[in-house]
């Protein structure tokens, strides 16, 4: 799977390569699905897991604020793949934090994650998962150097702008049938630049009840 996206010229990055391979994907899908196939899958809750290539995407476009002992927030974390894989390049120094408004799926995404070369930064609490809604980000290790939305927000939250440290970074779909992947720049002196990356296809970034609704 790495191999094939870095053939394809989606991972340029050593690190990234690394951790996709470290954390392994198959840990993280539902039973009988093919867990290496670049393509997103249903995870039930109407949620989904994004396609490989687009978790190496948003990897690459958060590598530089995701250094050891960084701060990184996963909104949407689902099944908790990039999560774990943010805990693994932030380090036990740093903090990744993964809201997930689903509990049921907030429970299986920690059950992912004790199987994984991740665990150990849940057990010693570098990694923490919390059920919640996203919208909100997560206040309690704020500021964050890194964001990253794993679903379309009709716009970009006021909460999660806030809780991005000036000269860190957000990666979020935005748009409702039509959806841009925009990277939003917090600068140092507080003002925030954003652009469009790509266009892309998310679940909409709603609240818990809407989403179960479909």
């Amino acid at each position: 799977m790495v191999e094939h996206l870095e053939h394809y010229g989606v991972i340029k990055s050593k690190k990234v390569a690394e951790v996709m391979e470290t954390i392994d994907r198959a840990l993280f899908v539902p039973d009988g699905t093919p867990p290496y196939v670049d393509s997103p899958m249903a995870i039930g809750y109407n949620a989904t897991i994004s396609a490989p290539h687009m978790h190496a995407t948003c990897l690459q476009l958060l590598e530089e604020n995701l250094q050891p002992g960084m701060h990184a927030l996963d909104v949407g974390s689902g099944t908790g793949y990039l999560t774990a894989c943010f805990a693994l390049m932030v380090g036990p120094q740093g903090r990744a934090v993964g809201v997930e408004h689903i509990p049921e799926l907030l429970t299986s995404s920690i059950k992912n994650i004790e199987k994984s070369a991740a665990a150990a930064l849940l057990k010693e609490g570098s990694l923490s998962m919390h059920v919640g809604d996203g919208r909100e980000g997560w206040p309690e290790f704020a500021p964050y150097d890194a964001i990253h939305v794993g679903a379309a927000a009709p716009e970009i939250p006021q909460p999660l702008i806030d809780q991005l440290k000036p000269g860190g970074r957000m990666v979020i779909p935005v748009g409702n049938i039509f959806q841009d992947l925009k990277v939003v720049v917090k600068n140092l002196d507080g003002s925030v630049s954003v652009r469009s990356e790509t266009s892309v296809r998310y679940v909409p970034l709603t609240s818990r009840d809407a989403q179960l609704r479909g």
